[in-house]
């Protein structure tokens, strides 16, 4: 059965006329009498009474009126959807995620995305570390990643959208916690907590360089998993350690944080994708991310 028969049907029963139901779906009458004549003969049952007068509904026709009704409704739910899916309305976008730089940049996304598309599902995929996120986006198993600068992958696009400070974290009765800034150089004979080596980290990565800058490599006495831990760690007077300014919040009790002297090293946060993902739903969350999570002023 075409659709254009139910269309035809549902025209005459609301209009029960066929001048009227003619000039509503833009069409000449004699064709309509014909569709109409043609959905008869193949449902093999009368669905009007007609006469020069009037047209009314058989009870054939009362009966075949709502289910008529409900498949043009839901062809016509089925044409919006894919419409809306091609925009970005609807459709899946697995992001990948780990390390401080999506802490607070994620749920404020998250929240963006259901206001503004819910029928878009974000799948959140966890990593350890942001790196393993990048690895992702350049695998093709994530949509989305929150990595960590620099990136240099051919096929991959980021955008920038926090600039983060290397700062130093010393449990509260260190000799130097009272300093309104650390010289690094001060502490080069502390041991260090640190996250672990050949992880990928680029924190664990511009904790060693930036040490390496002052003039010596920090002794890691011990690593951990995850910021939480290290700094925990630091806490408990295992060590010192390097972190970023916007860690600050996750471990307040026994513990001191200090800007570096005389320098200002930046981590910068950014969202990675491949310029090659044709999925209109990844745009439609870009374009929600360029709102949300601007991208700063630069920094040198």
């Amino acid at each position: 059965m075409e659709l254009r028969y139910l269309t035809a049907f549902v025209a005459v029963a609301e209009e029960l006329h066929f001048g009227r139901a003619a000039r509503r779906l833009q069409m000449a009458q004699p064709p309509l009498s014909q569709l109409i004549r043609q959905l008869e003969k193949e449902l093999g049952v009368q669905l009007f009474e007609r006469s020069t007068r009037s047209v009314r509904l058989t009870s054939a026709g009362e009966t075949f009126l709502a289910p008529a009704r409900r498949v043009l409704d839901d062809v016509d739910t089925a044409k919006r959807a894919a419409k809306s899916a091609g925009i970005g309305e609807f459709g899946r976008v697995v992001v990948g995620f780990g390390g401080a730089s999506s802490h607070a940049a994620l749920p404020r996304l998250a929240r963006a995305v259901r206001a503004a598309h819910p029928g878009l599902e974000l799948v959140m995929k966890v990593q350890k570390y942001a790196n393993v996120a990048l690895e992702g986006v350049a695998d093709g198993s994530l949509d989305l990643g929150f990595v960590r600068m620099p990136v240099d992958r051919p096929g991959l696009q980021t955008r920038v959208f926090e600039n983060d400070q290397l700062v130093c974290a010393l449990p509260t009765d260190h000799p130097l916690a009272g300093k309104e800034e650390i010289d690094l150089t001060d502490l080069a004979y502390d041991p260090f907590v640190s996250l672990p080596a050949n992880s990928g980290s680029t924190l664990r990565d511009a904790m060693t360089r930036t040490c390496e800058e002052a003039g010596f490599t920090p002794k890691v006495v011990q690593e951990a998993p995850d910021s939480n831990t290290v700094l925990a760690l630091v806490s408990a007077g295992v060590g010192v350690t390097l972190t970023l300014k916007s860690v600050e919040h996750v471990c307040q009790g026994g513990l001191v944080y200090l800007p570096l002297a005389g320098r200002t090293v930046w981590l910068q946060a950014a969202l990675a994708w491949r310029t090659d993902n044709p999925s209109a739903a990844l745009r439609a969350v870009l374009e929600i991310a360029e709102r949300e999570l601007p991208t700063p002023p630069a920094v040198s």
